[in-house]
């Protein structure tokens, strides 16, 4: 669906009450000062659903991103977990069953790999950790690849594998809840084609399993492989909101983004590829 004002996006929001664990964000706007960095945006981070962030840079997504974790309060609207205001959970309550994977994570100190990637086990322990903190480190470890790199000393990764560090960390911190919510902000930075993939997978494969998966990505075509959703943000608004193949299209794309394309079906998947056709000035 496109939005073609206010009133009608209002209406598209109006999400009927539920008592299923979700986070539900109603009409949220951020402001810095004078400037509008999200306007009236609404969403649903839901079990069993992988929801893909889209827009063009500074269209506001990892704004909305730092709202829905909660490392943001909205100037205005609401964000509600449970049916409850996010922000009347205290953080030691949310850390157990959502995890933020931010798109900067420098560190120098010479963690090794599985001392770093047990930091998300933190928020279920005290003191030490115990038999089963380091079973889920392990999994987390095997499930993006780096078992072999767990006694590695993080500084001496290559950025694409400390990328996967971090992601098993997120991934250690929420690999007990039921459901479990992981914020993703451009989670593919650094990662070769293979390992872009493979995490979208992973995403996948979490949100088969009841997990709620929020994602900023760039491309358009892994957006549309792998995602349930897509919320497409332009200069801080929605355009357009709802299944891949109901939001990526010739006309909301050339909105978005300020640029031509056309769709092609894809040789495999039952989805279809988006080609950029910018035109050719000499």
């Amino acid at each position: 669906m496109t939005r073609s004002s206010n009133t009608s996006y209002t209406r598209l929001s109006a999400f009927p009450k539920t008592n299923l664990l979700m986070f539900d964000a109603q009409q949220l706007s951020y402001h810095v000062g004078q400037t509008t960095l999200l306007h009236q945006v609404s969403c649903r981070v839901q079990p069993g659903e992988l929801l893909v962030i889209l827009g063009a840079n500074g269209a506001g997504k990892s704004t909305l991103l730092r709202l829905l974790s909660g490392d943001l309060l909205p100037s205005s609207g609401q964000l509600l977990f449970n049916n409850l205001l996010l922000s009347s959970y205290a953080p030691h309550e949310l850390a157990p069953q959502r995890a933020v994977l931010m798109q900067q994570n420098s560190l120098a100190l010479a963690f090794t790999v599985a001392e770093l990637v047990m930091m998300g086990r933190y928020p279920h322990f005290r003191g030490r950790p115990d038999a089963r903190d380091y079973v889920v480190v392990e999994s987390a470890l095997e499930l993006v690849g780096l078992s072999s790199l767990a006694r590695r000393s993080y500084p001496t990764l290559s950025g694409g594998e400390q990328q996967r560090v971090h992601l098993a960390r997120v991934l250690a911190q929420v690999w007990d809840a039921n459901p479990g919510y992981l914020f993703l902000d451009e989670p593919l930075t650094g990662l070769d084609l293979s390992h872009q993939h493979h995490t979208l997978s992973v995403a996948r494969d979490l949100a088969g399993r009841g997990f709620g998966v929020v994602a900023v990505l760039h491309d358009l075509n892994l957006a549309a492989q792998f995602a349930d959703q897509i919320l497409l943000l332009r200069r801080g608004e929605a355009i357009a909101y709802g299944p891949p193949a109901q939001v990526l299209t010739v006309d909301i794309i050339q909105q978005g983004f300020d640029l031509p394309v056309q769709l092609v079906p894809h040789p495999s998947l039952d989805c279809l590829l988006i080609v950029p056709c910018p035109a050719v000035q000499w």
